[in-house]
């Protein structure tokens, strides 16, 4: 069992959100994963280390990435929050020339380093030149690293997705960003945050990716996240932030998700793709079945508005609560399943096509 946290009081209030908090943990936690080093010295300086040296089985990781592998930090409403940053190798920019930002953001007992070990992403980007993100939450946010999606009702969900904007804008004010082609994905609680963002600042993203999440209006607690977890609860987006200008509209969304998985029902897939499509003015087209070679295959949906896919639905049977098509022996991965690095990266591409 995971050590009580000090910020918890006696009280029984506290320690009934304790009990509710060490639950969702469990529920969200399929696997064990080793708790990554702490960084040494000034955070806030870039240091350089192997691109991706860590993952959950050490014995089973892919070979580390060429490229620059850069630690800071960012502070925003959260307070101060890590951050790894992949640069690809052999950029060679041109005058002016900027790139663009995904935002890879880890699930429950993950860090920044096991997914990109997981996912593979950096390969991805060091062919098609895009730097990625991992940010990483800290476990005095809370104990098990989740990020706090389902923490609506006292603000820490909001004040976290401010404290993620705040880290692509310190990123960006260093690196050869360009902030009109930046995407933000996640797994589990990373796909929650990475919906709650795109749904809070939607003029900050092209696109969003939610691999095996909950739409984050749905739950404001953690003992309510448990229950919309499991597809109890009715699903909900969450409020956008006032502006004073016309509301931009919501980016385009896709959703990977396992119909295997036992700890976030894959009912939250279809129900978050709805949500969105419905406020976008999208139709449902067809469902279709797609497979390659031997890998799971896929149901997908995709709806549409004024022919342009705004939001497309990947149901992939047989996978359970991993990254589908990810590295072989790692944990929270299921190399079987569709490669979901490569759908993430087309979908964002095509978004970032249309500017």
């Amino acid at each position: 069992m995971p050590r009580r946290s000090r910020l918890f009081s006696l009280s029984s209030l506290t320690r009934a959100y304790q009990r509710n908090l060490k639950a969702f943990a469990r529920a969200t936690r399929p696997v064990r994963a080793k708790a990554p080093a702490k960084l040494r010295g000034a955070a806030a300086k870039a240091v350089k280390v192997p691109a991706v040296a860590s993952a959950a089985r050490p014995a089973g990781r892919p070979p580390p990435v060429s490229g620059e592998w850069l630690a800071g930090l960012a502070r925003g409403p959260a307070g101060a929050r890590r951050y790894q940053l992949y640069i690809p190798p052999g950029l060679a920019l041109k005058a002016r020339e900027k790139l663009p930002l995904l935002v890879m953001l880890h699930g429950c007992g993950q860090t920044g380093r096991d997914l990109a070990a997981v996912s593979r992403m950096n390969r991805l980007a060091a062919r098609q030149r895009f730097l990625v993100l991992y940010p990483e939450q800290e476990r005095m946010a809370n104990a098990h690293g989740c990020w706090n999606w389902f923490e609506r009702r006292n603000g820490k969900a909001q004040a976290e997705a401010a404290t993620l904007l705040a880290a692509i804008d310190r990123v960006a004010a260093t690196h050869p960003v360009d902030l009109a082609r930046v995407a933000v994905a996640g797994l589990s609680a990373g796909a929650s945050m990475a919906v709650l963002m795109a749904a809070r600042y939607p003029d900050r993203f092209c696109a969003v990716a939610m691999h095996s999440g909950v739409a984050p209006g749905t739950a404001e607690s953690a003992a309510s996240a448990m229950a919309a977890m499991h597809g109890r609860r009715d699903a909900h987006l969450p409020d956008v932030v006032p502006s004073e200008a016309a509301p931009a509209a919501l980016p385009p969304l896709l959703v990977l998700h396992g119909d295997a998985d036992g700890v976030v029902s894959v009912r939250n897939a279809a129900a978050t793709a709805l949500l969105w499509a419905d406020a976008l003015g999208a139709r449902a087209g067809a469902i279709r079945t797609l497979q390659r070679g031997q890998r799971h295959a896929m149901r997908v949906t995709e709806f549409k508005k004024s022919g342009r896919t705004v939001v497309a639905l990947r149901e992939i049977v047989g996978l359970a609560h991993a990254w589908s098509g990810g590295a072989a022996k790692l944990a929270y991965s299921d190399p079987a399943g569709p490669d979901a690095s490569a759908l993430v990266w087309a979908f964002v591409a095509r978004q970032f096509a249309k500017l």
